[in-house]
């Protein structure tokens, strides 16, 4: 038997402590992975996570644990705006890379990212990894068969609302070594609801009806002052974005990252206008559709995040309790890949991704809609 990927984590956030830790510590992916780091600049949270997580190194230079010579491979959970930086070290340094969403946050970081991996045969996967929900595929198969007649328009989203204010409860004191401080969230880069929460929606979205051709987009600041345990946070970055995307044939989709708000109470979910009826995430004409692993998520709302992940293939046992469970998805997919199996997650897609969100905010300020540069295959994907 192969020994186990070797991985460090990279930032000791809320994630990291709410899902990437517990689900990688698990008994049952000791033989397939193991956390030999963390790292954070905030060393007495991370000594904190160690010691509570049983990982035998804490580092707060990411230099210093690259140096290491101890890992096969990282997962990046450090703010978006430091993700390319964060990739781009490991891959130079020769370990596989698995980067929470957002994967960076202009095509042209992705595309020096994609060229590190294939140039050192590494594995770069990034979520999040829509592409591989069941539910997404049953939409994606039900639009094709016509169940809706025709697409006309979609709309999907994110809002920041207060969640990272006051709604993690990892963030405060209480329950980490020193609070953890959202403000990246309303900074440049990588700041703004667009990276952070509809990058779900939109990896959905092309997951379904795959690469858009244009956008374009109005895009400001609604809500200029934000706070932390009483401390006044500037928001920097716009929290309220309007995108209209152009597929072929004449489909059309809004995307919203807005500071308040949403279509569906399921989140993330697109909502499907057809000339025969409507898909709104896992309901079809208002009534719950049919999909693999179902059965996981019965006597369950259809807007339990949590429950609705239960149907991925990594997401058993322990893991169907813990949250987060689709970050832990993504990263198990890295293992595989490593191993030789073929991941659908893949860095082309997030890369188009990154080309809507970037070239959105340029036809907000420039008033002219903008072709997007990238593309992929997503029949290509899908059949990984």
């Amino acid at each position: 038997m192969a020994e186990p990927l070797r991985i460090g984590v990279v930032g000791v956030g809320a994630l990291a402590l709410r899902g990437i830790l517990p689900h990688l510590t698990q008994d049952d992916v000791a033989e397939s992975v193991v956390v030999v780091a963390v790292c954070d600049p905030v060393v007495p949270r991370a000594a904190s996570a160690a010691e509570r997580f049983g990982v035998p190194e804490v580092y707060g230079d990411f230099d210093d644990m690259l140096r290491s010579g101890a890992l096969d491979a990282v997962t990046v959970a450090s703010p978006i705006g430091l993700h390319h930086e964060h990739c781009r070290a490991a891959l130079s340094a020769g370990l596989h890379v698995h980067v929470n969403k957002t994967l960076a946050t202009t095509v042209s970081e992705v595309d020096e990212l994609i060229m590190l991996a294939e140039r050192n045969d590494l594995v770069l996967v990034p979520s999040p990894g829509e592409i591989l929900r069941p539910q997404i595929t049953r939409a994606r198969e039900l639009i094709r068969s016509g169940a809706i007649g025709t697409v006309s328009w979609a709309i999907c989203g994110g809002a920041f609302d207060t969640y990272h204010e006051g709604g993690e409860p990892e963030r405060t004191a209480g329950s980490s070594a020193s609070p953890i401080n959202p403000a990246w969230y309303f900074r440049q880069p990588g700041g703004g609801p667009l990276y952070d929460i509809t990058v779900y929606s939109l990896h959905q979205l092309t997951s379904i009806l795959g690469p858009a051709q244009r956008v374009t987009a109005l895009s400001g600041i609604r809500i200029p002052e934000r706070s932390f345990l009483g401390d006044p946070i500037t928001t920097e970055a716009d929290d309220n974005t309007i995108l209209l995307l152009e597929f072929p044939d004449g489909a059309f989709a809004v995307a919203h990252g807005t500071a308040a708000g949403g279509v569906s109470e399921q989140f993330g979910a697109c909502v499907f206008y057809g000339t025969g009826g409507t898909i709104d995430g896992v309901l079809l004409d208002g009534v719950p559709f049919d999909y693999p692993g179902r059965e996981l998520t019965a006597g369950e709302a259809v807007a339990d995040w949590d429950a609705q992940m239960r149907v991925l293939p990594h997401v058993v046992g322990p893991h169907r309790s813990i949250p987060e469970a689709h970050v832990f998805e993504d990263i198990m997919q890295l293992v595989e890949a490593v191993n030789g199996h073929p991941t659908p997650v893949a860095p082309e897609q997030a890369r188009h991704v990154v080309d809507i969100i970037e070239s959105g905010y340029r036809a907000a300020s420039t008033g002219t809609t903008q072709t997007l540069e990238t593309t992929f295959d997503l029949d290509l994907l899908v059949t990984r």
